[in-house]
């Protein structure tokens, strides 16, 4: 065998180790990863494509250490010429552009140039429509400056002016009761036209002396809004520090009353109660009740509604009372529920409540719930003497008013004769109604009383009843009956017999027993 053949067969394939076989794996396997996310395949896209194999290209000469200074210096060179071939193709591109817009250069002079054409016929026509125009005008100021001239001349010598009236036709301008109408047209529009110069119109002096009170107002608003500003500081800094009692002295002592309102009060109430101090909402309240009598207007209804209901609210009667007897403060319908509620709720402070929900009525003109506070405090002789004197008490108002105050001694009152002047109410009728609406204690209490005077008694009271018919009597007599008040049905029934000279009433009969009188 001869020393070739010999060498032939003694090369053998490189022997790779383990680590390198691993990095290699890597290198492929990222390759693979790379062009496939980036979209490249075997031609491209370049730029992609050659940033792909540069890493590769780095890793391999982080790789290999001994190799690693060439091994650069080929990369190198790579990257070099590389960004040579970019520079060209971006030099290439731009010539290209630029190529273009000279080659298309005179297919835009010739557009510009045939516009300009258009434009300059266009501008022609214009200044041709312009002289006719002008022309024309000068002819009407020609002919209307000869009419001027000849109309002048004709007034001149005539005196008399032949044109038509302005508004009217020339049949109705030769009419003298279209005349007439015309002219009462004309006097009435100078008449508006008068008031309305009176009215709408003033001189000009009034409305430079109006600007000059606008621009005082404006001040005196900006000096205000500032003091109002410095005075929500100095109250918030109070309310922070907890010194609720002084800033409840500050709100009631601002300035116009500055402080004194729903804002300032949600303050205190968002403050809560305290445990063992006063409620910060009351001492606002307090506060500005007690400086009230210092201010020319009084609290207004709002605050005082809210004051009220705080001040009942942590049983504080005796302030309330205080409050609305003595300060100066503006009273509203719902203030005086408010009380009359919290009365009727705690019977220990029911007489005092009642009183002061009168009060409140009275000075809101609501004489109706008045009337109803004085009869639930037992002055029913009072009330009725106030009834005498209202005129729009209706029969309602009355049927309401012994149903929210079922006394007896108020029903008799209002059902019987007062210094000659019929009752206000019927005591059949009356009696009725506390039967129907499950006031049947009163009722009996009634009965009980009148079946003692007898029969006299029974028949004054049907004889001075102007409001009941027969029907509501025999209705009467029936709850007498069934009741066992035999002998005050008896007697009801003895005495409508006599009156209706009949032996039985009949159910449809609704005759007045006070006929005969009107009669």
């Amino acid at each position: 065998m001869s020393l070739q053949e010999v060498n032939k067969h003694a090369v053998l394939p490189p022997i790779i180790s383990r680590c390198d076989k691993e990095f290699l794996e890597s290198i492929q396997r990222y390759i693979i990863t790379e062009t496939k996310r980036v979209g490249c395949n075997e031609e491209g896209p370049a730029d992609e494509y050659f940033t792909i194999y540069r890493n590769v290209f780095d890793k391999v000469i982080d790789y290999v250490n001994s190799y690693k200074s060439i091994l650069t210096s080929i990369k190198k060179e790579y990257d070099a010429f590389i960004e040579t071939i970019k520079k060209g193709r971006r030099t290439a591109f731009y010539l290209h552009g630029k190529l273009k817009i000279l080659a298309a250069e005179p297919t835009t002079l010739v557009y510009h140039q045939r516009r300009a054409i258009q434009l300059e016929a266009k501008v022609r026509i214009i200044e041709n429509n312009s002289k006719e125009i002008q022309s024309q005008i000068d002819e009407m100021r020609q002919l209307r400056a000869k009419y001027d001239k000849k109309e002048v001349k004709l007034c001149a010598s005539t005196r008399q002016l032949w044109r038509p009236i302005p508004g009217m036709t020339l049949q109705d301008s030769v009419n003298l009761d279209a005349l007439n109408k015309y002219k009462q047209h004309l006097e009435d529009r100078y008449i508006k036209c008068k008031q309305d110069m009176s009215t709408e119109y003033v001189p000009a002096q009034k409305k430079a002396d109006l600007d000059e009170e606008m621009i005082v107002l404006l001040k005196r608003r900006d000096l205000a809004e500032s003091l109002n500003k410095d005075l929500k500081f100095r109250f918030n800094e109070l309310i922070s520090l907890g010194e609720y009692e002084k800033a409840a002295c500050f709100a009631a002592n601002s300035p116009r009353r500055i402080l004194q309102n729903i804002g300032t009060m949600n303050k205190f109430k968002a403050v809560g109660k305290i445990r063992g101090k006063p409620l910060p909402l009351l001492l606002f309240f307090e506060a500005i009740f007690s400086t009230s009598q210092a201010f020319k207007r009084p609290i207004n209804a709002d605050l005082t509604m809210e004051g009220i209901k705080c001040g009942l609210s942590e049983k504080r009667l005796d302030l309330v009372t205080h409050w609305i007897t003595q300060e100066k403060l503006t009273f509203s319908e719902k203030a005086g529920d408010i009380v009359f509620a919290y009365g009727e709720q705690n019977t220990y402070h029911k007489p005092n409540c009642l009183a002061l929900a009168q009060i409140i009525y009275n000075e809101c003109g609501l004489h109706k719930k008045a009337l109803l506070c004085l009869c639930k405090q037992g002055q029913i002789h009072e009330a009725v003497e106030q009834l005498q004197q209202l005129k729009d008490f209706t029969f309602d108002d009355l049927i309401n008013l012994i149903t929210a105050c079922p006394q007896t001694e108020l029903v008799k009152c209002l059902t019987q004769e007062r210094d000659g002047k019929p009752p206000f109410l019927s005591f059949a009728l009356a009696v009725l109604h506390l039967f129907s609406v499950d006031m049947k204690k009163v009722g009996i209490k009634l009965l009980q009383e009148i079946s003692k005077g007898g029969k006299d008694e029974i028949e004054h009271l049907m004889m001075d009843d102007p409001f009941c018919s027969l029907e509501k009597w025999q209705d009467m007599a029936n709850i007498c009956l069934q009741n066992g008040f035999e002998n005050l049905s008896s007697d009801i029934m003895s005495i409508l017999r006599s009156q209706a000279g009949v032996s039985e009433i009949s159910e449809d009969d609704s005759i007045n027993l006070m006929e005969h009188v009107f009669w």
